[in-house]
């Protein structure tokens, strides 16, 4: 039975449980649930503090787990990243005091407070650029006005947090972080737990394209169905079908979800009618 880690809490925790209850697995009703049993998809759900994901990954605890791209590169395990899950998207960046910091080479000999102490000391090392590292286990945002710090790095979706506390934000991205799905070594390497995590990734593979594409129908006038399939080509090509009326072609497409309103539009000002847009639960392609 496949051995799955789910974040307990947190922004990656229900973003994570929306897209395994959309691919068909049993989610915990309950937040104080730390353990389910999906019998009939022969799976067990751990929620576990998303930080220590990786490292019961990593450990063979569990075999596959949900976890962000920041707290895998911070831990010191031998977890691998499978699959971007495209949500829990935020960018790691460095702070200081207004106007005092513009580069990178700014911060070298000072002292900088992170919780992820690895994944920063890698990143500077590889650029052969020397701090001392003040590591701390919560909010880092007062550091520097408690004299601990002269710099903070931090995860950051908006860097509001960061603002509110006086701080600039400066520097490049250290890292683009989101969701990922990680396996262990044993997953990786048993054939029958491989064949389990495999068919979960395939499954949230199979989600994530869904948010990703939406079922365009219409109906169009046979001289303008060269410039609507242009519009809307599909996936392998769309799905063309005669109608009643000779004159007109029902036309059937998976469409990019994003400026989906754009291509309505534009199928409408070429004649074309009876627009739907479906959105999808699952799709594999």
């Amino acid at each position: 039975m496949l051995r799955v880690a789910i974040p307990n809490k947190g922004v990656l925790s229900q973003a994570a449980i929306d897209m395994l209850k959309q691919a068909g697995y049993a989610t915990r009703r309950d937040t104080r649930d730390l353990y389910v049993l999906d019998e009939h998809n022969g799976v067990e759900f751990f929620y576990l503090r998303p930080r220590d994901i990786a490292t019961y990954v990593g450990s063979g605890a569990v075999d596959v787990g949900v976890t962000g791209r920041d707290f895998l590169l911070d831990s010191e395990t031998e977890a691998t990243a499978e699959m971007d899950l495209k949500f829990g998207r935020s960018k790691f960046r460095l702070a200081g005091e207004p106007g005092r910091f513009h580069d990178l080479a700014d911060i070298a000999g000072l002292r900088v407070a992170t919780s992820y102490s690895k994944l920063l000391g890698d990143y500077l090392a590889e650029r052969d650029i020397s701090v001392h590292l003040v590591h701390l286990d919560g909010a880092v945002e007062n550091a520097i006005r408690l004299g601990v710090a002269d710099v903070v790095a931090d995860v950051v979706e908006t860097g509001t947090t960061l603002r509110y506390a006086g701080l600039q934000i400066f520097g490049p991205v250290v890292l683009e972080s989101s969701a990922v799905l990680v396996s262990s070594p044993r997953a990786r390497t048993d054939a029958e737990l491989n064949a389990e995590a495999r068919v979960l990734g395939e499954r949230l593979q199979g989600v994530r394209v869904a948010r990703e594409y939406v079922l365009l129908d219409y109906d169009v006038p046979k001289e303008h169905l060269d410039e609507a399939t242009a519009l809307t080509p599909g996936l392998e090509s769309p799905t063309v079908s005669p109608l009643a009326d000779t004159d007109w072609l029902a036309v059937r497409a998976m469409a990019p979800r994003q400026h989906i309103n754009d291509t309505v539009d534009e199928l409408y000002r070429i004649g074309a009618r009876a627009i739907l847009v479906s959105t999808l639960n699952t799709a594999r392609i």
